[in-house]
């Protein structure tokens, strides 16, 4: 279970999962996941290592971003495992449209793309995850549990060209704020800061010396003050409207 993704995919590139799950409640039901990729080897590859985990179960696969809309459509998975360079249809473009046919689908791109551009483009496309095919088998199921338990997944090494992104972007665009920021408590500031450096809630825990379900709850306020639905959103929004400073 610790193989590398990298040989069966040319060109793999770039880190490892950056963010484990949180130690939350057990899932009565299996995770339930669509594998989308153009590659049949890679998919059966992908199915074969999700099948020796009990609370993960592969219900469908699809060869590209279309027919993984119509998959989407019709077997509403929890989470879809999904390339982002494909013919017919790629899968940042695939995004949208699955976010309209299966809004409670989480999104996780497993790709050997390690271009800023890309990694931003599915964020904004509502992607929760963003990780490189040469990340181990073990850690794609932690990446597919962590992102059901409502956490972010980025590689480490876009992680860090997310936030030159995002330093970029707020340099590029000082503009006009139409509607005051809403206001965030100073704990709840500094538990986005540590969201921003990519720590997940034990980390942060341990970091304030306070619980885990009390990093949730205040992720969860930070979200619903901001009306946001990811944690990769907040940060967004945060560099933004300059509620943070990335060095």
């Amino acid at each position: 279970m610790a193989d590398s993704f990298g040989p069966m995919h040319d060109g793999d590139a770039g880190g490892v999962v950056g963010m484990g799950p949180d130690a939350g409640t057990s899932r009565k039901e299996p995770i339930r996941v669509l594998v989308v990729d153009d590659h049949a080897l890679f998919r059966r590859g992908l199915e074969i290592v999700l099948a020796a985990e009990e609370d993960i179960q592969v219900v469908g696969e699809a060869g590209d971003g279309a027919e993984a809309v119509d998959k989407a459509a019709d077997l509403l998975p929890d989470i879809i495992l999904m390339d982002v360079r494909m013919p017919k249809r790629g899968g940042i473009e695939a995004c949208t449209s699955i976010k309209e046919v299966a809004p409670s689908a989480k999104i996780i791109m497993l790709t050997i793309s390690d271009e800023e551009a890309d990694l931003y483009e599915a964020i904004k496309a509502g992607a929760t995850g963003y990780l490189l095919k040469e990340i181990s088998t073990d850690e794609v199921a932690t990446a597919i549990r962590a992102v059901a338990d409502g956490q972010s997944q980025i590689s480490p090494s876009m992680a860090s060209k997310l936030l030159t992104e995002f330093k970029s972007m707020i340099q590029r665009t000082d503009e006009r704020r139409l509607v005051p920021a809403p206001r965030l408590t100073d704990r709840e500031l500094e538990v986005l800061k540590l969201v921003a450096t990519g720590m997940n809630n034990r980390d942060i825990a341990k970091e304030l010396f306070i619980s885990e379900n009390t990093v949730k709850n205040h992720v969860r306020n930070i979200l619903e003050k901001l009306q946001l639905h990811s944690r990769m959103e907040a940060v967004v929004y945060a560099m933004r409207e300059k509620i943070l400073e990335i060095r």
